[in-house]
């Protein structure tokens, strides 16, 4: 049992908003204030100041940031604000943060740890409390306690015409691998059961450092992510947890990790951001790899592993798409069959070398070839799903309510795939508990989500 915190403690009060990498950025400013012990309060009021953690990709998330200081402003204000947004500068080339909200009392950019404690420091003294609990190996997570995210790299070396992550994250920047393994270990003694690989660029793990070796439980380990991969689910089977890569891109070594996921070492399941097939627009896109080449590779790989889940994320209504390059686009999705798909209707981005490409489309257009797009998605989708009735599956248990269970197979990743409903137990001796595995017979499916029944 935890020691209740001493009278005068400073509080800090945490927003924590954008994708996985910025949770992850966040879990890691959460650490260090619990490590100099500085409590986290729950509410506004509760906080002697607030760090907001943001996220700055496109405009709506701009909007959400924004509305989040200004809520901390309004509730509490005391407010450092982290995060992409921080970065983002306006035409005049003031940074956005400061002109829409002057009186925050400090802004940094993403991955800035030592800037956020530097700030909180300045405007929240660091207590002095020998007898302040210890913070836990594994850091403090805002998952739940059976999964958690690890990330392997910042930044990225892709210069994507719609894309501004580069300016605000900076170029590819490798974790010393000995660090990761150190960390996923961690994880796994404390009962993680799920772990997540996360980076801007997965597949490209190590290429800044050279591939250096490392060195991890005695032996010598190279910074790349097939060796990362196959340490990782050697680690994973030990604590019997499962491993997910998400955000890798197509390059030829990653069918180097296909036999590892048919071999059950890691999940068969890899979230592969194409964002378009057809050439001219990956041209404009600025991407790697044509259609072509990524169907073959997909056809490939699922010939290896046939039970491979494939998730991707699209966009529609590029700037200069024509209605024969999006219609290239349905083909490849056809032809793909891919799992797990999202589809983005083209939205410009400030700073974004897209907005000065010609044949802008105009807005109804681009919601019209988008929602076009999830409905071949959503058809392929259910006929997929459908074909795993009948099966028995394995699921880890992320939540108990009275209807039965919640839970994710393996072609679930949390948030942003389908769920497994699990069908109330008859007996003590099936009762569910959330982070195990369980296996299910599958009685029922739509275009997302299962029903099944524990075997």
């Amino acid at each position: 049992m935890s020691r209740p915190s001493p009278a005068g403690t400073p509080k800090v009060g945490f927003v924590s908003l954008g994708c996985p990498k910025a949770l992850v950025d966040s879990e890691q400013i959460l650490t260090q204030l619990r490590a100099e012990g500085y409590d986290i309060a729950g509410t506004y009021d509760g906080a002697d100041l607030v760090v907001v953690n943001t996220c700055g990709f496109i405009d709506d998330a701009v909007q959400e940031s924004l509305d989040a200081i200004g809520e901390a402003l309004a509730e509490n204000g005391k407010v450092i604000v982290t995060g992409c947004l921080g970065a983002k500068k306006d035409a005049a080339g003031q940074d956005i943060v400061t002109a829409v909200h002057p009186k925050v009392l400090a802004v940094t950019g993403p991955h800035a740890l030592g800037e956020v404690m530097s700030a909180v420091h300045t405007h929240l003294p660091k207590p002095h409390d020998p007898f302040s609990d210890l913070v836990p190996p594994a850091g403090i997570k805002l998952t739940p306690r059976h999964y958690a995210y690890l990330k392997i790299s910042e930044g990225c070396n892709h210069r994507c015409t719609f894309c501004i992550i580069p300016s605000m994250r900076g170029d590819l920047d490798s974790r010393p691998v000995a660090e990761v393994m150190l960390e996923a270990e961690n994880l796994f003694k404390a009962g993680v059961k799920e772990l997540l690989v996360i980076s801007q660029d997965t597949s490209a793990y190590g290429v800044d450092v050279k591939y250096r070796t490392g060195f991890w439980a005695g032996r010598p380990l190279k910074t790349r992510m097939t060796e990362l991969v196959t340490a990782l689910g050697e680690l994973a089977k030990q604590y019997g947890a499962w491993v997910r890569l998400h955000y890798v891109y197509p390059y030829p070594h990653v069918d180097e990790i296909i036999p590892l996921m048919a071999e059950g070492h890691i999940l068969p399941y890899l979230d592969v951001p194409l964002q378009h097939a057809h050439p001219d627009v990956l041209k404009r896109m600025k991407r790697p790899a044509s259609g072509e080449k990524n169907l073959e590779r997909i056809q490939a790989w699922r010939k290896l592993c046939p039970d491979l889940t494939i998730r991707s994320t699209f966009i529609a209504g590029f700037p200069g798409e024509t209605e024969a390059e999006f219609a290239y686009l349905l083909d490849f999705l056809r032809e793909a069959e891919l799992d797990r798909v999202g589809c983005f209707a083209y939205s410009p981005v400030e700073g974004a070398k897209a907005n000065e490409l010609p044949g802008a489309l105009p807005d109804e257009v681009r919601e019209e070839r988008s929602a076009r797009f999830m409905e071949v998605a959503e058809e392929i989708s259910a006929q997929r799903q459908q074909r795993k009735v009948g099966t028995t599956i394995q699921v880890i248990v992320d939540e108990i309510n009275q209807d039965g269970g919640v839970a994710r197979s393996a072609a679930d990743a949390p948030e942003i795939d389908g769920l497994v409903y699990i069908e109330p137990t008859p007996t003590a001796a099936k009762r569910l508990k959330v982070g195990e595995f369980v296996n299910v017979t599958v009685t029922g499916a739509d275009g997302h989500d299962l029903w099944g029944e524990v075997v």
